[in-house]
């Protein structure tokens, strides 16, 4: 059990610390700040969270009635500066949970480190959670060898290094961290940053036999992001490692699962195509 106790994971909707004695190399304490000043998407403001110093994860657990034994990580996006944390948090856990999924939020360390690489501290965060989801897996009622991750833009190219990082990269604090942080699938949703120059990937992105089966959903009008999707893809087809990729000629970016008048917006009904055909539910 590590250094969590009973309680904490009994509590519903209870944010649990991912580091309890705190974070790696923080040292100055942030207050957090939340706000739906950013405009809207779909006809409905988006809650926008920064100033992340303590990361933690939120667990939605499936209904008995529903549960598949699967769970999946989610990442929100916001540019490594903000999460946007209903639009691609709790929306996105209660639709998992709809298919009998459980969902555990991830609300990483935002925004971003001076000094440091944009990814570093919340691949932290991501890696200490998978390790904690599959540590618990029992008392969580869901399958060890079943835990995806999924993410939005900032969100999704967190989800891919998650995906293309299976050594920690932070000191071992406890059991948790001795247990593989590798997700057993992934989906990536309109992915930023992971383009990087002459149709490669960017170089933090290490796509390899290990990789999981991942699927991404694209605008081709996302102009500023269509690439991420292309390269990833390009690169998990020469690994030979199964990838499935929806694009869609419309629908922008950052639209969570709402509905903003684009076909994209039936993407869900394909990720769940998918969730089927590899076996995540029934």
């Amino acid at each position: 059990m590590g250094i969590y106790s009973a309680n904490q994971l009994k509590s519903q909707n209870a944010p649990i610390l991912l580091f309890p004695n705190g974070a790696p190399n923080e040292q100055t304490p942030l207050i957090e700040k939340a706000d739906t000043d950013g405009g809207k998407t779909g006809g409905q403001t988006v809650l926008r969270i920064t100033n992340v110093g303590e990361p933690t994860i939120t667990i939605y657990p499936a209904s008995d009635e529903l549960a598949s034994g699967a769970a999946m990580l989610v990442c929100p996006g916001g540019g490594y500066n903000i999460l946007a944390y209903d639009l691609e948090g709790d929306e996105v856990c209660e639709w998992l949970n709809s298919l009998g999924i459980t969902a555990v939020l991830l609300k990483y360390r935002v925004p971003r480190r001076e000094g440091l690489e944009k990814h570093e501290a919340p691949l932290q965060d991501a890696q200490r959670a998978l390790g904690y989801i599959r540590s618990h897996a029992e008392e969580l009622n869901i399958d060890p060898q079943r835990i995806g991750v999924m993410g939005f833009s900032a969100g999704a190219h967190l989800s891919a290094m998650l995906s293309n990082s299976p050594e920690r990269t932070y000191p071992a604090i406890d059991a948790e961290d001795k247990i593989s942080c590798r997700p057993d699938f992934c989906l990536l949703v309109y992915p930023a940053y992971l383009d990087g120059e002459h149709f490669q990937l960017a170089p933090e992105v290490k796509v390899s036999a290990s990789t999981p089966p991942t699927m991404l959903i694209q605008a081709e009008d996302d102009k500023s992001y269509i690439n991420s999707s292309l390269f990833y893809y390009y690169a998990l087809k020469e690994a030979d490692i199964p990838a499935w990729m929806h694009l869609y000629s419309k629908g922008g970016h950052g639209y969570g699962l709402r509905d903003t008048g684009a076909f994209v917006n039936e993407w869900p009904d394909r990720a769940e195509d998918w969730f089927r055909e590899i076996g995540v539910v029934d």
